[in-house]
């Protein structure tokens, strides 16, 4: 999972540095050459969805989702863990929840064969099956995390899911930092 949210992370910082440069680019030639080359917005949609989609994974690798963890680290180890199962499992039920709702707007694209009204025109099934792509690799995940966590928690090995599982302390989001820092 950290190297799936690592290749994305990258994939995506280089979509933003590409889209930023494009708009750039843009406004240059409508500032100084009074032309377009059209479509900045967009792209940029597009790459904003798919970023989206995407950084759910990211999140979820990092255990980065929100959760209100005030008391969680006080609550004995088995409180722990079903807490954090619970939380793996929504994630996994969201992960479906989104390929539902995501297939309705994909096939209401292919039956009307919408296109993006922009002098593109770009047919919306492009863009929108990447981002389906991206929400399927997301409930993929999830699934798998989900399915760990579920036999973790009923095989009574409450230690090892709180260590995979739990929400980053303020401590452990400290070291990884002054870690990264001196990798630098």
């Amino acid at each position: 999972m950290d190297r799936l949210a690592t290749w994305i992370s990258r994939l995506f910082g280089w979509a933003l540095l590409f889209l930023s440069a494009f708009v750039a680019l843009e406004t240059v030639l409508r500032k100084v050459f009074n032309m377009s080359l059209q479509g900045a917005d967009e792209l940029g949609g597009y790459v904003l969805a798919l970023g989206a989609a995407l950084s759910f994974i990211v999140a979820m690798a990092d255990r980065a989702h929100i959760r209100i963890d005030v008391l969680h680290a006080r609550f004995p180890l088995k409180v722990q863990a079903v807490l954090d199962w619970l939380s793996v499992l929504s994630l996994g039920i969201l992960g479906l929840f989104f390929l539902y709702v995501g297939w309705f707007v994909i096939a209401d694209t292919l039956d009307y064969g919408s296109t993006a009204a922009t002098p593109w025109r770009t047919p919306l099934i492009w863009p929108q099956s990447a981002w389906y792509a991206g929400l399927a690799i997301f409930a993929l995940c999830s699934f798998v995390l989900a399915a760990r966590a579920t036999w973790l928690f009923f095989i009574d090995r409450h230690a090892q899911l709180a260590a995979e599982f739990n929400p980053t302390s303020a401590e452990e989001e400290l070291s990884e930092e002054l870690q990264q820092l001196q990798d630098r």
